[in-house]
């Protein structure tokens, strides 16, 4: 995993002055991928707004959107020629139609929340992909637990972006949904760039570390990840946990 990845992209915020000769510079060359779900290159992580918060400041609530460059970076990321608008699955509950059977909070977070909980804005593109971490839960066999592990961890890796290399911003190979490092045998840059594939490593991963299902979450997925920054995955469980339950 890349270990100071975490470091500048803990969350979407506005941004200064620095952030739009960036994005300036960097906009020109995002170019959309061959793979099934769009990967943001390292220039729409670039202008993604803000990725310089640090470890302490991640728990405040973020209540604004992308910045107008990170709008043109997704866009372009995505091949969408319209501004992001915030998805329903993070603005209240009694916005989205409710499923008819869907999992309870018990199963979803069994031990409560640790610490305080982050929360951010989604575009239309990150619900996909969360949609595609949910489905390869079920798929694997890890149930309603997995999945929340699987969405949180995204959260905090890559903000549920699709991101290709990060260049000279990333000094490994990290990439994808979970940032996996093709160097360390999470599989082929396009594999681990492949939400569907991505998942499953994960949640392959996941089903081999002993008592998951008992283990806080953020132990869970820091015995996957080895970040840097091993408490951070704790803050997104809460909403991890209501998006879960959403597209279940």
């Amino acid at each position: 995993m890349k270990q100071h990845f975490t470091r500048w992209l803990p969350a979407i915020e506005q941004t200064s002055h620095r952030t739009a000769e960036l994005a300036s510079r960097w906009l020109p060359t995002i170019a959309r991928t061959p793979h099934r779900k769009a990967v943001l290159t390292v220039a729409g992580v670039a202008v993604l707004g803000g990725l310089a918060l640090g470890p302490s400041a991640v728990a405040a609530p973020v209540t604004t959107g992308p910045h107008a460059g990170a709008v043109a970076a997704i866009d372009l990321a995505t091949g969408k020629k319209t501004a992001i608008t915030e998805s329903e699955l993070t603005t209240g509950a009694d916005k989205v139609p409710a499923k008819a059977s869907p999992p309870s909070r018990d199963s979803l977070v069994p031990y409560g929340v640790e610490g305080a909980q982050s929360r951010i804005p989604l575009d239309n593109a990150q619900v996909s992909n969360a949609k595609a971490i949910v489905e390869a839960a079920k798929e694997t066999g890890v149930g309603e637990r997995g999945a929340v592990i699987g969405v949180a961890t995204s959260l905090q890796e890559s903000k549920l972006y699709n991101l290709g290399h990060l260049g000279t911003y990333n000094d490994h190979d990290s990439e994808g949904l979970f940032q996996q490092r093709p160097s360390s045998g999470w599989g082929t840059p396009d594999q681990v760039t492949d939400p569907d594939y991505a998942s499953k490593a994960f949640f392959n991963a996941l089903k081999n570390v002993g008592g998951w299902q008992d283990l806080p979450l953020t132990t869970a997925a820091q015995t996957v990840q080895g970040s840097a920054f091993p408490y951070a995955y704790a803050q997104w469980e809460d909403q991890a946990a209501d998006i879960v339950q959403q597209v279940w």
